[in-house]
């Protein structure tokens, strides 16, 4: 999943810890953009090696609202109920929302793969 990182030519904000947020951070990384990690616990420590900016937020899973919150756009990936959770908030706060391998919910537009999802969040930041 690191091509969702390599692809963005933005701001990558993750929950910062590890697997898929890890992966996209990875590929932020090594394209040379900026990594903010909203972290669950109240110590920097956790946050994977990635993550440019770690924020200590100790709000546990509670920090998905500023995930959310702080993203122009959301890419979820995966089925996981933190991954519906920031799902959610995002659609709640009107933010566009595009999912490779998550909820079938409406308001998720579907991508394929990394590159789809990042075409399709691109198309609907620039019609918004």
């Amino acid at each position: 999943m690191k091509n969702v990182g390599r692809s963005l030519g933005a701001v990558l904000v993750s929950g910062g810890l590890g697997g898929v947020m890890k992966a996209a951070s990875r590929g932020m990384r090594a394209e040379g953009g900026l990594t903010v990690g909203i972290l669950p616990q109240d110590h920097k420590g956790k946050a994977n090696a990635f993550v440019d900016v770690p924020i200590a937020t100790g709000l546990g899973v509670g920090r998905n609202v500023i995930i959310a919150r702080a993203a122009d756009a959301v890419i979820a990936i995966g089925g996981e109920y933190g991954t519906l959770s920031e799902i959610a908030f995002a659609l709640q706060m009107e933010k566009p929302v595009v999912g490779i391998r998550t909820w079938n919910i409406k308001g998720i537009v579907p991508a394929k793969d990394a590159e789809d999802a990042v075409n399709k969040l691109y198309k609907n930041l620039n019609t918004a």
